[in-house]
């Protein structure tokens, strides 16, 4: 028997998991989450977390942390935060502990998941042996790729959600010379694939004129989640302007989606996670995304024929932190 932590560190929320392995087996003994920016660091975090639920040893530590991990250290993008590596085994008592980007825990969870935990976005799709790609918008914009040798997958990390946005039509192209007015160095997918970002379209159309404003949107407070009502908006009251706000950003995820299964050759499969896209499932489910995944030009027909699902389980990082702990770190 042997004890795993895994955490899935965000920039809204953390959680943190106990497991005990028995023949192979994950079982969750202990699991709390956290609210990040009520946090000065993840160690105080750690600290509260072991003084409620710890009783045993650590035997393996497995964290996906939304930012770089470089040399086995992260400064998260969205949070104060510096993560050591070091300084954690010293913490947990264990030279077992990797740090992995929250989007490689991610990737690495979507292995784990039954095929009703998915949503399938392309049903004439063609099942193929290959590299796969998730692709997740949340606070930010994750994405990542599970690279095939032939025999298995192994989770690569990237911080591509920051490559720069790039307009595929004459309404994207006036929205970007709006972001440029906002973020003259550089505008990033992560400016509209996010919660944020929803918020930012929402005021782009409002200065373009597509249609009156929503008085509940245009008198929220300021501590209010914007993004959240731009949704409900969209989705219960039929809104125009809250709906044109969620197809457009169900269309240009789209087709930053399509660009991940290019630049990694995931003809195995583009999985779709992140808290966004099962809150906003009609606009996900529509053809402006599926068309915008595909519409590459000479490449139309490879990528017509790739799977893309939308995970369901919002706690895919955290599993595929487990599981990677039990496969790798334990196994070494």
């Amino acid at each position: 028997m042997s004890n795993i932590l895994a955490v899935d560190i965000g920039g809204t929320k953390t959680i943190v998991a106990l497991f005990e392995v028995v023949d192979n087996v994950l079982n969750l003994k202990h699991q709390h989450q956290y609210a990040s920016q009520s946090f000065t660091s993840f160690s105080d975090i750690l600290v509260d977390f072991k003084k409620r639920f710890l009783t045993t040893s650590i035997d393996a530590a497995s964290l996906g942390v939304a930012g770089p991990v470089i040399e086995g250290n992260c400064k998260t993008t969205n949070l104060p935060w510096g993560i050591n590596g070091r300084e954690l085994k010293k913490q947990l008592n264990t030279t077992k502990v990797k740090l992995l980007n929250d989007l490689e825990a991610t990737a690495y969870g979507m292995l784990y998941l039954d095929e009703n935990e998915f949503v399938e976005l392309n049903p004439k799709a063609k099942v193929t042996q290959g590299n796969r790609a998730v692709i997740a918008a949340g606070t930010g914009l994750g994405e990542a790729q599970l690279f095939w040798d032939g025999e298995g997958y192994h989770p690569i990390g990237s911080e591509g959600g920051h490559c720069d946005f790039a307009p595929v039509s004459v309404e994207q192209d006036a929205l970007l010379v709006w972001l440029r007015s906002q973020y003259p160095n550089h505008v990033s997918y992560e400016r509209i694939l996010s919660g944020p970002g929803i918020a930012a379209l929402y005021d782009f159309l409002v200065s373009s004129g597509f249609a009156k404003e929503n008085e509940k949107i245009k008198h929220l407070s300021e501590d209010s989640d914007r993004s959240a009502m731009i949704s409900h908006c969209a989705l219960e009251e039929n809104d125009p302007l809250c709906r044109e706000t969620l197809r457009l950003f169900a269309e240009i995820y789209g087709a930053e989606a399509g660009n991940l299964a290019l630049k990694s050759m995931s003809l195995g499969g583009v999985y779709i996670g992140g808290g966004i896209a099962p809150k906003i499932l009609p606009f996900i489910r529509s053809r402006d995304f599926m068309d915008a995944f595909v519409k590459k030009g000479r490449f139309e027909k490879i990528l017509s024929d790739i799977p893309v699902k939308i995970s369901l389980n919002p706690e895919t990082a955290l599993l595929g932190a487990a599981y990677y702990a039990r496969d790798r770190l334990l196994k070494n």
